[in-house]
């Protein structure tokens, strides 16, 4: 069990943003952080990692305190067992894969980084250099550099925004099958709906600094005040005003589609918002 109280505070500009996040993470467990932009999630996964350092409060994972204000503990990242992925890899260029993954590694262990690159099917790439790797390829190694050590936490930074649809099914994949063979606790940062849905076991939705609800998928998610036949999740690409109503183009899998909304509605979303969209006797409806 991973117990966290911590808070926060930041000067944006000539505003103060204060996070606050309480909450209780299962061992073994996949958590979703989800949220909009600028809502603190990012924070979060870098306080838990100790590469931002809390006001006050305290991390507590199992029987170790990796952060108590009032104990003056503060463990540097080294120290907390936590593998990190990013969106920019962060791999080192001068290293093939396989040396990537070894320098990530505090006991060395060759079996189990095969065992590794068998999981995400990387064998064969293993003395490529990260030049010579395709976007997703490097995202693949990235994930396994950060389960070579072993960690407790398992964080990921929203880490595949920047890869097409059919390349984020990929490693989706490939976390599910790290988190069943490995079983480590896990919290991803992601903005898609059904991805969160897909790989999650549990969400933490964050709102101005806070984890304002939390639950499973299928209970979040679960919108029962709408009786809609299908429900999507969508990306919004572009709002454009029309007469009296609004048109969102959206972005669901690989395919475009466009919707109508009201003033009211388009007030609340931006481009780039992942969004629900069910529809509703044939009309699509928008669910905020």
């Amino acid at each position: 069990m991973i117990e966290i109280d911590i808070q926060k505070s930041f000067k944006n500009k000539n505003e103060q943003i204060n996070f606050h996040f309480k909450t209780t993470i299962e061992n073994n467990s996949i958590n979703a952080i989800f949220g909009q932009s600028g809502s603190g999630k990012t924070t979060f996964l870098r306080l838990l990692s100790g590469l931002e350092t809390p006001d006050i409060g305290y991390i507590k994972v199992n029987d170790k305190i990796w952060f108590d204000s009032k104990k003056k503990i503060n463990l540097v990242p080294q120290k907390r067992d936590v593998g990190f992925v990013f969106q920019d890899y962060a791999l080192f260029p001068n290293m093939s894969v396989i040396k990537n993954l070894r320098f990530a590694q505090q006991e060395k262990n060759e079996n189990f980084l095969q065992e590794l690159l068998e999981i995400v099917d990387l064998k064969e790439l293993q003395n490529k250099f990260p030049n010579a790797l395709s976007g997703g390829e490097k995202q693949r190694v990235a994930l396994i550099r950060a389960v070579a050590r072993r960690p407790k936490l398992f964080l990921l930074d929203e880490a595949f925004s920047a890869l097409d649809y059919s390349m984020r099914q990929q490693l989706q994949d490939s976390i599910d099958k790290i988190h069943k063979s490995f079983k480590m606790t896990t919290l991803f940062i992601s903005h898609d709906i059904s991805e969160v849905y897909r790989l999650s076991s549990h969400i933490k939705i964050v709102k101005n600094g806070k984890i304002v609800k939390e639950g499973t998928p299928d209970i979040l998610f679960d919108n029962s005040k709408i009786s809609g036949k299908f429900k999507f999740s969508a990306k919004i690409l572009k709002i454009k005003k029309a007469d009296i109503v609004y048109i969102i183009t959206l972005l669901i899998g690989n395919n475009l589609t466009k919707v109508v909304a009201t003033k009211e509605e388009v007030n609340k979303l931006n481009t780039g918002d992942t969004i629900l969209v069910a529809t509703k006797a044939f009309n699509p409806i928008i669910i905020i």
